[in-house]
């Protein structure tokens, strides 16, 4: 009993690494911007497509195998996924800002451009399924009845870096000073010098380049692509994210492992077709208990 419980644990956090990871693009553009970016889920599957033939370029064209070729294609995805939520900013998001737009309609284009992403893979791509090459062999430890791979580790330790890392851009450098800065009076900081375009863009090359990582990392993991496999775990992300408390990068890491582990827990004890019911209905219950969400905080409103 002991083992199977954490052996699921283990599943748990690999997991619960994808909804963190993504739940942390989430919750940096809404800290920054308060628009929940719902196109997120979307740059995760285009990081996913990315990777693949990046790294199928890698296996095949240049002849690189094992790291060599992984090394060469985590820098590439990231950076291409990053330019695409970049692109999105300027093109999307950004004539609305600056026109001073509804928040609603913002969120709207923001779901019409998660559509746009879709539709345009189906349409280029067409809708088979594609299979992620093998960049490194699995290989499997067994510690007494427990089982865990290579992956499982990198996915859980290279998602627990990626929180450090943030964390420390965000509490110990002049760039997330200036972020918590927009994200406390977005009209007063452009007048103390900050230049408020720059750290918008930085914020989006920091969420999509989070979301192109996880997407090369699930497409490791489960190595089978399609063009709406970023819908659904886009949108648990997001709910990961306000259970969490979104704005707050700590609740949105805690949200995604929260949420794997409710999943994989349900799955291990109960029918699988009661996955999403009992898991939204745990987390529909914290958020009952705590509207703000784990780690967000009740904001006033001056007028």
């Amino acid at each position: 009993m002991i083992e199977s419980i954490v052996q699921n644990l283990i599943n748990a956090l690999q997991w619960g690494s994808f909804y963190a990871l993504i739940a942390l693009g989430y919750t940096l553009v809404y800290g920054v911007l308060t628009l929940i970016n719902f196109a997120h889920g979307d740059i995760f599957m285009v990081g996913a497509y990315i990777a693949f033939f990046t790294a199928t370029l890698a296996l095949t064209t240049l002849g690189l195998t094992g790291w060599a070729a992984l090394a060469l294609t985590i820098p590439i995805t990231m950076i291409l996924t990053a330019m695409v939520g970049v692109t999105l900013e300027r093109i999307a998001y950004r004539p609305l800002r600056r026109k001073g737009a509804n928040r609603l309609y913002v969120v709207i284009t923001a779901l019409m451009c998660g559509l746009i992403l879709e539709h345009a893979n189906l349409a280029i791509l067409g809708a088979s399924r594609k299979a992620f090459p093998t960049l490194i062999e699995l290989e499997i430890y067994h510690i007494g009845g427990v089982t865990i791979t290579n992956l499982n580790i990198a996915v859980i330790l290279v998602t627990c870096l990626v929180f450090a890392v943030l964390h420390y851009i965000v509490t110990k450098t002049r760039v997330g000073m200036a972020m918590r800065a927009i994200s406390y009076d977005k009209f007063a900081v452009p007048l103390m010098g900050i230049p408020l375009d720059n750290i918008i863009v930085i914020t989006f090359i920091l969420g999509s380049g989070f979301a192109g990582l996880a997407g090369l990392m699930f497409a490791m993991s489960y190595p089978v692509l399609e063009p709406y496999m970023g819908a659904l775990i886009g949108w648990k992300a997001f709910i990961a994210a306000v259970v969490g408390g979104i704005g707050d990068i700590r609740g949105a890491f805690l949200g995604g492992f929260l949420l794997g582990t409710v999943e994989i827990m349900v799955v291990a004890f109960f029918p699988s077709t009661l996955r999403d019911l009992i898991a939204f209905t745990v987390l529909l219950a914290i958020l009952t208990w705590k509207p703000t969400g784990l780690f967000g905080i009740a904001k006033t409103t001056k007028i």
